[in-house]
């Protein structure tokens, strides 16, 4: 049997970035609506004295679907064993995983649905029935081999909601989705990352630090981590709002949270192809950025704030474009879209 693939799906995280993680549900911000779904199931099988029902959490990278998935093991007691989709790339790697999980563990699968096609099938009766059928050697000589498997939670997340399988995620019993996070939000877990970091830090400057992080407790933290060093060095350790502002005009962050590819997308819509529409390809080019880190990085942040809109022809300039770069909307220009 090959090496078992368990790693870390969070693997660019630095120790920084994981001491900084909640344990509890109580010490966890925001969500509150998937939080408290998570906790009543939790309850409710401990009570029983059962396997927590597979869950699959969705959303944007950044927002804490790992941390929720050490949080419930914590809360259930268990170990939680953890790998990532394009890890398990044969049966025997899959089987290697769950036939170490002890009754009740927690197996987390990071960018789910980057498993192969053929490892799905393997995992549904896993997930089902607790069983794993494996076939060993080729052609005639092949055979079957069933292992049976303790009870296990299996919990997985993507980025990519769309592209999980039917057939895989309805063996899922629980399906909840992160959402950005607003600036109050994030304001409490800067506070709460500075404290753990012995930081000294007030309202203002937790506030313009939150403001400017994307609606994402990652990027909070990584630019708490760039504040706290600027203020080290230059304001005598202790971050305030003045102290933030000039810590992320360092950086090129504006109050919006835009990076200087995020202005350069905008004014290369608006100035070099008159606000769109124009294909993401052409927009890439005329920018010098891949069109993937276009689509996957940047694009979802300007489409959720509203400045820019995916459309069959291409992708289109929206009113608050314009005004982010100090210009008049044309009469053309498509409508903001009021919910």
């Amino acid at each position: 049997m090959s090496d078992i693939p368990v790693t870390d799906p969070e693997a660019p995280d630095t120790p920084f970035d994981v001491s900084l993680r909640p344990p509890l549900f109580e010490e966890f911000t925001g969500q509150e609506r998937t939080v408290e779904r998570l906790q009543l199931l939790v309850e409710a099988a401990m009570q029983r004295g059962e396997s927590l029902q597979h869950i699959l959490l969705s959303g944007p990278p950044g927002l804490g679907k790992t941390t929720l998935a050490y949080i419930i093991g914590n809360a259930m007691g268990v170990e939680v064993r953890t790998t990532s989709g394009p890890m398990i790339e044969k049966a025997g790697d899959l089987a290697g995983l769950l036939t170490n999980i002890g009754k009740g563990g927690v197996l987390f699968i990071d960018e789910i649905h980057r498993l192969q096609p053929a490892i799905e099938e393997y995992l549904y009766p896993a997930m089902e029935d607790f069983k794993l059928d494996i076939v060993i050697d080729q052609g005639p000589s092949a055979r079957s081999v069933r292992l049976n498997l303790a009870s296990f939670t299996l919990i997985g997340a993507t980025t990519r909601a769309g592209m999980i399988s039917a057939p895989l995620r309805s063996r899922f019993g629980m399906t909840c989705r992160l959402d950005y996070y607003d600036a109050p939000h994030l304001q409490k877990i800067v506070a709460r990352s500075a404290g753990l970091m012995g930081v000294e830090i007030n309202d203002e400057g937790a506030l313009e630090i939150a403001r400017r992080s994307r609606g994402t407790p990652r990027v909070a933290n990584n630019l708490l981590r760039w504040v706290r060093d600027y203020a080290q060095v230059r304001e005598g350790g202790k971050i305030f709002g003045p102290v933030a502002v000039k810590a992320l005009a360092m950086l090129e962050i504006d109050e919006d949270g835009f990076d200087e590819m995020d202005k350069r997308i905008i004014e290369g819509l608006v100035s070099l192809f008159d606000g769109g529409p124009v294909g993401l390809a052409s927009l890439a080019v005329a920018i010098g950025e891949e069109p993937g880190t276009l689509e996957e990085v940047h694009e979802p942040y300007l489409i959720m704030q509203g400045y820019i809109k995916r459309t069959p022809q291409g992708r289109v300039a929206m009113p608050r474009a314009y005004r982010k770069l100090g210009l008049e909307p044309p009469k053309n220009a498509p409508q903001e879209e009021l919910f």
